[in-house]
């Protein structure tokens, strides 16, 4: 993950001179999301789903200002009330937060999409749509880690430390979905310009 720390920083340095220029509500949330990180939109879909107490996919407006707000979003109530018409496509009163959040991810090529879900089907051993603990034994060698290397840490704090790099601040639950996945790659995707070196670079990272 050396490589993508500086990815990080760049998109997230990006994003926060972008936003002072743009208008557009949702670019502006998009900005928000990705100057906390690549891990920003994930942290979003997480704050969704906890507003979402029947399990629904579904938010009213009242719950997506509260998602928002609680995240930490700041937009004017104006700003608000526009995206959620905007996707609140067959006027019913309710937008459904995973094709929001699919929405408000940077635009990716059918190449970078694919090189990141074959990176995740790698890492995700058991197949079963979430990367754990056990999933990284014997993908990811904890021994190069220098907190490892000098006894700081055991194996097991090591694979928790890298699936900490995917996981909200907030809110870390030690496993990775594949929609999370994409999440985050979609911001340091958006540091990128090229395809062709966004590929090399992933493929590279992940021995794939």
């Amino acid at each position: 993950m050396a490589s993508m720390t500086q990815l990080e920083r760049e998109m997230m340095a990006k994003a926060q001179r972008q936003y002072p220029q743009c208008q557009d509500p949702v670019e502006k949330l998009r900005l928000q999301c990705l100057a906390r990180g690549a891990s920003g939109i994930k942290g979003l879909g997480r704050a969704f789903r906890i507003m979402d107490d029947n399990r629904s996919s579904t938010l009213d407006l009242e719950e997506f200002s509260k998602g928002l707000q609680n995240f930490g979003i700041s937009l004017q109530p104006s700003e608000v009330l526009d995206i959620f018409h905007q996707f609140d496509t067959n006027g019913n009163g309710t937008i459904n937060f995973d094709e929001f959040l699919i929405s408000i991810r940077p635009p990716m090529s059918n190449a970078r999409r694919q090189v990141i879900l074959d990176a995740f089907k790698k890492m995700d051993r058991t197949g079963d749509g979430v990367i754990t603990i056990e999933d990284l034994k014997g993908v990811y060698n904890p021994k190069f880690h220098q907190k490892y290397r000098n006894g700081e840490w055991n194996e097991r704090q090591v694979f928790q430390n890298f699936l900490d790099n995917f996981d909200s601040p907030n809110n870390k639950d030690g496993q990775v979905t594949e929609e999370e996945f994409l999440n985050y790659y979609s911001g340091v995707s958006a540091s990128i310009d090229s395809d062709a070196y966004f590929v090399v670079m992933m493929k590279n990272e992940w021995k794939i």
